[in-house]
């Protein structure tokens, strides 16, 4: 099991982060390699794919949660629901501000920066950017809320 699976519940074919890079404080660095092979890439500007950018969104998105994960969880580096502390997930409440720049190929391995801005009781206001090479593909600002969602089902 890999870090990223450690921290956040999302698992192949709907996680679109490979590797933490970095976290320091409020600040998570991520990478993505967006493989060929990807069931979408099908359908999706068929002889000419490029990467939904809804996807693009959530992998920024998935950094997002793999942040709160680890600032809910302390040094410990294990998710706060994992461990019993802080039982829930990262539950996205706005987005904003979306701004796409460049388009993702299949073969593109992105960066992802998310970046905690402030706290609201409940709610986390973050920015995120996606570049490809030193090019930015992408900004966004969001929120989320750690909660456990009513009628979640845990095993």
């Amino acid at each position: 099991m890999t870090e990223v699976e450690k921290l956040i519940p999302h698992r192949p074919p709907f996680l679109f982060v490979d590797e933490i890079v970095s976290h320091e404080g409020d600040v998570l660095v991520a990478k993505r390699t967006w493989r060929a092979e990807e069931d979408f890439y099908q359908g999706h500007y068929p002889g000419a794919p490029i990467t939904p950018g809804v996807l693009l969104c959530e992998s920024v998105f998935q950094t997002g949660a793999l942040l709160m994960a680890k600032l809910m969880s302390g040094a410990g580096g294990q998710s706060a629901a994992s461990t019993g502390s802080g039982q829930g997930v990262p539950l996205l409440t706005k987005v904003t501000d979306v701004r796409f720049r460049l388009p993702v190929y299949p073969g593109d391995t992105t960066t992802i920066e998310v970046r905690r801005k402030e706290t609201l009781g409940d709610f986390h206001f973050m920015t995120g950017t996606m570049k490809n090479g030193e090019k930015r593909v992408l900004n966004l600002e969001f929120s989320v809320a750690w909660k456990k969602p009513e009628g979640q089902v845990t095993s």
